[in-house]
């Protein structure tokens, strides 16, 4: 069998964080988030790890993570703001066109089944081995995965997140993905379009959210490209439009093209998506090396 791929998102600018917050020290030897999700990924039994980057990250990037070519094979996808497709003609962006279009970056790297992450989120040590183990054993071009995470587990104190909300049968098989953005606990009641000029929505704060975490079969590299394609010619002049991963997730759901399992974690789940957020992650993981779950020096 071969090894399941890690694929991490890494594009992002963090201009709500101030900085490159992916390779920002959280660990006590400055380790970044990432660092915890490589040493989890090894840990399960994964085999490489693809970082989906843009060109100007390439050298911060190299110097922070060549450094575990000895443990896992480590490779470089990059991430164009407005790529050039055939017969479509877009406006300058300052953006690139979302998850789904990062993703579709590392297809000629991937030809085994694998995990997608973002790169600055945190999502539990035990939630590798139940991705690996759906990824070596279950998956197929009918059938995907999703971690599914619990929302009030995922919420942030420092301001509104977004967050892919999702149904469930009773099997387990992910219905729909609603997204939902400018979500906030206002007086125990959990809204979104918080902040915004629409109506203020409630959301349950027991709901199981999507947190990027996908298990995928190379499969839908194909799908994705023509899904993508589409979406950039229903957009040419929409500099903002994204294509995110629950929606082509959603698409092939609804058309039967295969079943996604959401797989459900007791993990905490924590991100760093504004500065103010840093002594929460800090905190998090020294709980977790007071835990056993991590030794205090990762790689030694």
């Amino acid at each position: 069998y071969m090894k399941p791929t890690l694929l991490i998102l890494a594009a992002g600018m963090g201009s709500r964080y101030g900085g490159l917050k992916q390779i920002d020290g959280i660990g006590p030897n400055e380790e970044p988030i990432i660092e915890y999700s490589i040493y989890d990924a090894i840990n399960s039994g994964f085999g490489k790890i693809v970082f989906v980057i843009r060109k100007e990250f390439n050298t911060a990037f190299r110097e922070r993570f060549d450094k575990f070519k000895d443990k896992i094979t480590i490779k470089y996808a990059y991430q164009e703001v407005n790529p050039l497709v055939e017969g479509i003609k877009t406006v300058e962006r300052n953006k690139p066109w979302g998850t789904s279009h990062a993703v579709l970056v590392a297809k000629d790297l991937i030809k085994e089944p694998f995990a997608v992450i973002n790169a600055d989120d945190y999502y539990g040590s035990n939630s590798y081995k139940l991705i690996s183990d759906f990824l070596t054993k279950e998956c197929s071009p009918s059938l995907m995965a999703m971690v599914g995470y619990t929302l009030h587990n995922t919420l942030s104190e420092h301001g509104t997140v977004n967050r892919g909300v999702c149904k469930v049968d009773k099997k387990n098989n992910l219905l729909e993905v609603i997204e939902r953005t400018k979500i906030a606990e206002q007086n125990g009641v959990v809204n979104y379009n918080v902040g915004t000029e629409k109506v203020l929505g409630k959301v349950n704060r027991d709901a199981i959210v999507s947190m990027n975490y996908w298990g995928f079969h190379p499969s839908i590299f194909a799908e994705i490209e023509k899904g993508l394609h589409n979406f950039m010619r229903e957009n040419p002049n929409n500099p903002t439009a994204e294509y995110y991963i629950p929606s082509i997730i959603t698409e092939m759901i609804v058309n039967g093209k295969m079943n996604v399992r959401v797989i459900p974690t007791n993990d905490n789940w924590f991100g760093v998506t504004y500065k103010e957020d840093k002594p929460m992650a800090v905190d998090s993981i020294n709980k977790c090396i007071k835990k056993g779950i991590y030794p205090e020096n990762l790689w030694i």
